[in-house]
């Protein structure tokens, strides 16, 4: 049975910590790259609109992690949040004809600005530097799990709040479907930083065509599946984040 109580203080708590979160990284955050960002934003907010759904889950993935990844590595964390941000306000955005969630864009605004934000202030921290050796691949690495692990927790909990099941259970499903596109796209932002190092950042943008055919390999791949739709529209909100 559905807690909407739950469901919406935990929508709230979502909403808080993303606020949070992103003013810490904004009064963190120091240099910024305009056109470096205004690039990767318009990239992040096309692929955004590339989303495949999910079998087993009323929600979709879309295909921008290697942007916003890019962004972690390579931008300030206010220009990485906002990116972030902006682009999950687009992916959420309801298509002609339907009606927008409120709830929905509150919850996804939230989660991404928690995730993103502490996606870069991982990156980005010298004592984790300090610990290890300073290398941009591992600070990669770091950032990239801590996204999967607050994107793929967060929808997890709102998922089972909303459906009433095991929150471990709904996140081990959520992980193994998207776990293998976190891998993918790490190495997409790694070749990324191989050729803005040599080339200009111009150049390492043009990946665009790849995250197309990755679109495209993951539509054909999921929707060859079959399952049972689910009508609740908290569910789809929640997950359409991951």
């Amino acid at each position: 049975m559905n807690d909407t109580r739950q469901t919406k203080m935990f929508i709230g708590a979502m909403t808080l910590a993303g606020l949070g979160t992103a003013a810490y990284a904004a009064s963190a955050s120091h240099t910024l790259h305009l056109y470096f960002a205004v690039a990767v934003l318009a990239l992040a907010v096309v692929t955004s609109r590339m989303k495949v759904k999910l079998p087993g889950i009323n929600g979709n993935m879309s295909v921008n992690l290697p942007f916003l990844l890019t962004a972690v590595v390579n931008l300030s964390a206010v220009e990485a949040v906002a990116i972030a941000c902006v682009s999950t306000a687009v992916q959420c955005w309801p298509r002609k004809n339907a009606k927008l969630n409120p709830q929905q864009m509150a919850f996804n605004l939230g989660m991404m600005a928690f995730a993103t934000s502490l996606a870069s202030m991982v990156f980005h921290a010298d004592w984790l530097s300090q610990m290890q050796p300073n290398s941009t691949t591992i600070g990669l690495v770091r950032a990239t799990a801590t996204l999967f692990l607050a994107q793929t927790m967060t929808v997890a909990a709102i998922v089972a709040l909303s459906e009433g099941k095991s929150a471990t259970r709904t996140w081990w499903s959520l992980a193994q479907l998207s776990f293998p596109y976190y891998v993918v796209s790490a190495g997409i932002t790694s070749m990324v930083e191989t050729v803005s190092s040599h080339l200009g950042w111009e150049l390492a943008l043009a990946v665009f065509p790849v995250m197309y055919g990755i679109y495209r390999s993951y539509q054909l791949y999921f929707g060859s599946k079959t399952e049972t739709p689910r009508p609740e529209p908290m569910v789809r909100a929640a997950a359409a984040g991951a």
